[in-house]
């Protein structure tokens, strides 16, 4: 029996693509696209093994990430996001996640990465990044963590960070700012 892998993400072509180049490699691989359908599949299909995009047309792979650990505490799962941030990667991985990387990624790296063991890496040993994060990109992250503070509750956001709730939406309908 091959071992299986769930993809959880909403990108119709990625997961695709990302599907076939696994199943070639003799994976069983399933696709989900929404939380309700990664949970129904999880616990139906019980996979070794769970690739999870942070951001799910609009619900957020963090929130997921507990729910999966509880249904299925011995799969590795590993976190994957066009908007790779140091918060959300330390996030990720107190939430139970073994690895978290930046897309776009092959799938050699991606198995190779369901092998790692979880860290969190102390913000202070962190290395400085090369280029300083923009204001733009600043506000961004600022935002993801007041809403992931929040459970994804966008009124409560709104408030915390003293903005209108429609100003708020548009800001999250936006791709973040580059670095």
């Amino acid at each position: 029996m091959s071992e299986s892998i769930l993809i959880v993400e909403d990108d119709a072509t990625f997961s695709a693509t990302l599907s076939r180049a696994l199943r070639r490699r003799g994976y069983d691989a399933q696709v989900a696209a929404t939380p309700e359908e990664a949970l129904e599949l999880a616990l139906a299909g019980r996979p070794q093994s769970i690739v999870l995009d942070l951001n799910l047309a609009g619900a957020s792979g963090l929130a997921l990430l507990p729910r999966l650990r509880e249904c299925l505490p011995e799969s590795r799962i590993v976190v994957l996001t066009g908007y790779a941030s140091i918060s959300t990667a330390v996030d990720a991985i107190k939430l139970g996640a073994v690895q978290y990387l930046a897309k776009p990624v092959d799938v050699d790296t991606l198995l190779r990465a369901f092998s790692h063991r979880a860290t969190t890496v102390a913000p202070a040993e962190l290395p400085p990044p090369a280029v300083p994060m923009s204001v733009d990109r600043m506000e961004w992250e600022h935002i993801q963590r007041v809403l992931r503070e929040h459970e994804g509750n966008i009124s409560a956001t709104a408030r915390a960070l003293n903005m209108h709730r429609r100003t708020l939406q548009r800001k999250l309908l936006k791709r973040p700012a580059k670095q």
